[in-house]
């Protein structure tokens, strides 16, 4: 199983300048127990916003620079060298890939599922952004909103989608 998680905006927007453009701390512990006990693949620009490898996880990171090393990652360079890593990591049955951009919009084609946090806003000033993706291919299989509150500045949902 392939899964993707991400969290994205109205318009789909990820983030600016390698930073979020939210802080909803519930989807930062649905993140962690989504991920806890799975490789995950990111990109070499979404690792380094991380002040550390996450814990409790085979990082890999994918990126075309040949010399790039990371303590406590492994590297690939390319998301099927990526996923080849993460089947022999950890034998966990579930692949988590977990951004940037560019890595789900080649996510977008492998994966079995995608775990969604909706921010209901739209966020004008991103410069990432996670891929459109067909209906048609992919069913909603359970939503659940959340209203926003003091530690949540915007609504959002969750949303997972399995591939058709």
């Amino acid at each position: 199983m392939i899964s993707m998680i991400a969290a994205i905006g109205e318009n789909n927007s990820l983030g600016k300048e390698g930073k979020l453009l939210w802080r909803l701390p519930h989807d930062l512990k649905r993140f962690k127990k989504l991920t806890l006990g799975h490789p995950v693949i990111m990109g070499r620009k979404t690792f380094e916003t991380l002040p550390t490898p996450l814990p409790e996880r085979t990082n890999i990171i994918v990126t075309r620079q040949k010399d790039f090393s990371a303590e406590g990652c492994q590297v690939a360079h390319s998301l099927e060298e990526a996923i080849k890593l993460a089947k022999n990591a950890d034998g966990s049955e579930e692949i988590c890939i977990v951004g940037g951009g560019e890595i789900y919009t080649l996510g977008l084609k492998v994966a079995d599922k995608m775990e969604l946090t909706r921010v209901h806003e739209h966020f004008k000033d991103a410069d990432a952004f996670f891929p459109e993706f067909d209906l048609k291919t992919w069913k909603l299989e359970s939503e659940i909103f959340r209203s926003k509150d003091k530690k949540h500045p915007h609504n959002f949902s969750y949303l997972t989608y399995i591939r058709k």
